[in-house]
């Protein structure tokens, strides 16, 4: 049963970029939600015009480029009057009773800046969408099942933030797109706030299916740009200069030997994918050395 009360507790907040395809599903999920704010990151595939004919409440907020995927969110929690905002992407699907769990959690754990679903991918299995910061510990051992649980990272793609917790400072918007989750449940973790994992309330992820747009392999090198620059960014952040540095050699070679498998079995997402990682790393000295 849904009690739209709780539901009025909670923001949904969804990024999209090339996404019109994600909006049928998103608005049948989402339809019992009153508060919704669609941050558009500069789409050509008319998803910013498509929205309220999916999802007639949603408040639409259309970016005249793509400003990455922290830098959207940020927009919207900007405009958030409720106690708690739930981030997700647009190819992740939740019920209104997951999110009741979550908020449940939520009040039953006041300390936790953050509590997340487990994820699912579309055939069912579980996706481990949470972990020790991979910094400090390697994760290992089974999921978590039996019930909630602390931990040190949580997947951006369904997150609720309690947002008493952030006092205004969200998403580092240096990470234009990757890693910037990974930043905020560093920082999070560092000032000892508590984020939360609760088995009982799932959403399924089908993971990289947000974006198709008109150009997959450009969609590719994008990726495979930002992945690298986010890497080395957060690497300079949370360990040093030198240690990015480091970091950046090495993947340079590991790219090319890569990139020339590549070329000899040819793959073209794969190959656009790893020139997008050679340009991110030539680039990066130069964005931020």
């Amino acid at each position: 049963m849904v009690d739209t009360e709780q539901l009025n507790q909670v923001t949904v907040i969804i990024v999209t970029f090339n996404s019109a395809h994600c909006l049928p599903a998103l608005g049948k999920a989402q339809a019992q939600f009153p508060h919704v704010i669609v941050v558009d990151n500069g789409s050509d595939d008319n998803c910013a015009t498509q929205t309220p004919t999916h999802l007639p409440q949603a408040h639409v907020l259309a970016l005249p480029a793509n400003l990455g995927f922290g830098t959207a969110n940020n927009r919207a929690l900007g405009q958030v009057q409720t106690p708690f905002a739930l981030l997700l992407n647009p190819d992740c699907e939740i019920t209104p009773q997951a999110v009741q769990q979550l908020l449940q959690t939520a009040r039953k754990w006041p300390e936790a800046a953050m509590v997340a679903p487990q994820l699912l991918q579309p055939n069912g299995q579980l996706e481990v969408n949470y972990r020790w910061p991979h910094l400090q510990w390697h994760s290992h051992g089974p999921a978590a099942t039996e019930g909630p649980a602390c931990v040190g990272f949580v997947c951006g793609a369904a997150m609720l933030l309690r947002m008493s917790a952030f006092q205004g400072q969200f998403f580092d918007e240096h990470f234009f797109l990757y890693y910037e989750d990974e930043d905020l449940c560093t920082r999070l973790f560092n000032q000892h706030q508590a984020m939360i994992i609760d088995p009982a309330a799932t959403a399924t992820h089908r993971s990289r299916g947000s974006v198709r747009g008109r150009s997959p392999l450009r969609s590719e090198y994008t990726r495979g740009y930002h992945h690298v620059q986010s890497k080395l960014i957060y690497a300079r952040k949370y360990q040093s200069a030198r240690q990015a540095s480091a970091q950046r050699n090495k993947l340079l070679w590991q790219t090319t030997l890569a990139l020339l498998i590549r070329l000899m079995v040819p793959s073209p997402r794969h190959v656009a994918r790893m020139v997008g990682r050679l340009g991110g790393l030539c680039n990066y000295h130069l964005d931020h050395g």
